[in-house]
């Protein structure tokens, strides 16, 4: 548990992908696993596993039946997260849960995912779509015989037919899928992303890809602290007055802290004004103690800051870093 704490993993993916038949999932899938460099979870990887004991047991029920008990497909799952690849370099679920009742376990497991994407398309296009599919039994990627079709001859060669793609099967399988994802759906309220799969493939996994990269705003209590830069001219002042109106932050202008100092009078003040007589450019350290005074004023603690006119070049920020006044 230790070992698990010290590993840096708080921003892997944890992405679940949902989608009705031939919706292109599996697909989407194994794309952001290649760009992530995540590891992938389907059932049947899943069942086909070679060095789980607990896989082996459920290889037979699942060949025949293509499924697996609830229960016995969570805790191949609970046991695939533990091992270190996935938590070093995170997971990405392929059409798991299936049900309310999987999505339930595996919440009550602490199997939460940051990502929930939901494929989706009519079930006219999809019907249509299934009949065109391929499966590459050597390396398992799927491919379509209008949308997909691999440039390889080697590969055109090998691709198989895979089992239930008739209309009347994939009928079945949708009926089952929307009478599931309506009751599965209200498990991730907030996490939740619907992309259209009417659209190339290509299109899909950068909708895909662009939500699976972004933060969820957390509820949490947040101070902001906001640099400004820019070049003389380009309307810092300006833009740091309407963030500061807006948010209601504290504005702290490098040189206006300097001018005022010096009118106050008050030490710091009288250690800068040499410096503005001979129009020399004030020391880092003069700055920064100017600065900090301000910085650690209640309001600029309580409310939140953005800063501008400083840092003006990489040293300053170097000392702006660690003296603990870095923006968030």
């Amino acid at each position: 548990m230790i070992r698990h704490l010290h590993l840096d993993n708080d921003n892997v993916p944890k992405i679940v992908i949902l989608g009705p038949p031939a919706s292109g999932k599996t697909t989407i899938a194994m794309w952001l696993c290649k760009h992530l460099n995540s590891n992938l979870l389907s059932m049947e990887n899943l069942v086909l596993r070679q060095f789980s004991s607990m896989a082996a047991e459920t290889r037979k029920h699942y060949q025949k039946t293509k499924t697996l008990p609830s229960r016995l497909l969570i805790q191949l799952i609970q046991e695939r997260l533990a091992e270190e690849e996935c938590v070093k370099r995170g997971w990405i679920l392929d059409g798991i849960p299936e049900t309310r009742e999987q999505a339930l376990m595996i919440q009550t497991l602490g199997i939460t995912p940051r990502h929930v994407v939901v494929l989706s398309a009519s079930d006219t296009v999809l019907i249509e779509r299934n009949l065109g599919k391929r499966i590459d039994p050597q390396t398992g990627e799927i491919y379509h015989t209008t949308f997909d079709w691999p440039p390889e001859t080697e590969v055109q060669n090998r691709l198989m037919v895979p089992e239930g793609i008739s209309e009347l099967e994939t009928a079945q399988k949708l009926l089952e899928y929307h009478r599931n994802i309506v009751r599965i759906l209200p498990s991730y309220p907030k996490i939740l992303k619907v992309i259209s799969a009417d659209q190339p493939c290509m299109d899909v996994f950068y909708q895909a890809l662009t939500y699976v990269q972004t933060n969820h705003r957390s509820n949490a209590p947040f101070t902001p602290r906001v640099l400004l830069c820019g070049p003389v001219g380009s309307g810092k002042s300006l833009q740091a007055a309407l963030l500061a109106q807006k948010y209601g932050l504290v504005n702290v202008c490098c040189g206006q802290l300097l001018k005022g100092a010096v009118a106050d009078k008050t030490k710091l003040g009288e250690i800068v004004q040499p410096f503005f007589e001979k129009k020399m450019a004030v020391p880092d350290s003069i700055i920064m103690k100017v600065l900090g005074q301000r910085l650690e004023q209640q309001d600029c603690v309580q409310k939140g800051w953005v800063l501008h006119g400083f840092p003006r070049d990489l040293d300053q920020a170097h000392i702006l870093d660690t003296l603990g006044y870095n923006p968030n």
